[in-house]
């Protein structure tokens, strides 16, 4: 118990911060490195945002789309919206920026927003993954289980969950003492660069934090497997060769995202970063952070005839209306 209070003495007294703003080296190298870096990740953020924002006009565009399954996608296309930006511009400021620097309170709100919207993520695919095991699995209760309501539910969990669950430890990570260095070797406010900055241990705020977080990503990731299990066996028994070959396209979008968020996750914050460089830590969180929220629109367009047929109507529609 001692430890305890040890542990949160510097957050229960006034603690004037010693540092008012942190430096995020970023990607370093010469100018003209930085501004490809720049243009690259101008390029992707913008296709980014055009992915996901064209799921999300297909969704509520047409009229076929207006199903549980593509519900919780246009909901999920806009999470990526935000979790994409909740990187990638304070990024390309500071690709620009001569001094790199960033306010202490802007550095914990961005931390604040990438681990919610990211928990949010882990949840929105479990959502998915239940949706698509009802769909495959009991396709006659389907309709009565999946009702708008139960799914307006299950998406209002996902955000509140996501948000209302890391203001406290961030907040006891934010009354630490920083007195210095500022340097952070990465392109945005997390974790264990912020600790490593830290001028007292803070073993119980950092168990909080990392068992908050464990608990998210193994249920989550423990769930989508067991549903894609039982979803696999389902499959197989199906009669019809084309039933088979539907069912796993239907998933196989669900599936490939998956596998890139969680596999990028799971190496970064499960297994031991101390043998990993800082530029693959770097490269590792570009992936599940930038690379995801650019390639899910990709992946579900290109695996869904149903999406496919409705953005083609999407486009067209818009070039309908600017030709008149």
């Amino acid at each position: 118990m001692s430890s305890f209070f040890l542990d949160l003495r510097p957050m229960n007294r006034s603690v004037t911060h010693a540092l008012t703003e942190f430096v995020l080296l970023g990607f370093p190298g010469c100018w003209e490195i930085q501004i490809f870096l720049f243009s690259l990740f101008l390029v992707v953020y913008a296709l980014a945002l055009l992915g996901n924002g064209a799921i999300i006009c297909a969704v509520r565009w047409d009229p076929r789309l207006h199903t549980p399954m593509y519900f919780l996608l246009g909901n999920f296309a806009f999470l990526e919206i935000w979790y994409v930006s909740s990187t990638v511009p304070n990024m390309l400021a500071n690709i620009l920026s001569k001094t790199k620097a960033i306010s202490f309170s802007r550095c914990f709100l961005q931390f604040y927003f990438f681990f919610s919207l990211g928990t949010a993520e882990c949840l929105f695919l479990a959502v998915m993954a239940y949706d698509r095991y009802l769909a495959i699995c009991h396709p006659l209760h389907y309709p009565a289980i999946m009702t708008a309501k139960l799914c307006g539910t299950l998406v209002s969990l996902c955000w509140l969950i996501g948000f209302l669950g890391y203001p406290v430890p961030i907040f006891l990570i934010s009354q630490l003492p920083f007195c210095g260095p500022n340097i952070i070797d990465h392109f945005l406010c997390d974790m264990d660069p912020l600790m490593a900055l830290s001028c007292a241990p803070a073993p119980i705020t950092e168990l909080i934090f990392y068992s908050q977080s464990s608990l998210v990503l193994f249920s989550t990731i423990l769930y989508i497997l067991r549903s894609y299990t039982m979803l696999l066996k389902a499959v197989l028994q199906v009669p019809s060769a084309a039933g088979r070959i539907k069912a796993f396209s239907t998933c196989g979008s669900h599936l490939a995202v998956v596998s890139l968020f969680y596999g990028t996750v799971m190496v970064m914050y499960v297994s031991p970063t101390y043998g990993i460089s800082t530029l693959m830590q770097k490269i590792l969180t570009l992936i599940y952070s930038v690379m995801t929220p650019l390639l899910n629109p990709l992946i579900y367009s290109l695996r869904n005839k149903d999406m496919k047929l409705a953005l083609r109507n999407v486009l067209f529609g818009m070039r309908n209306s600017q030709n008149l």
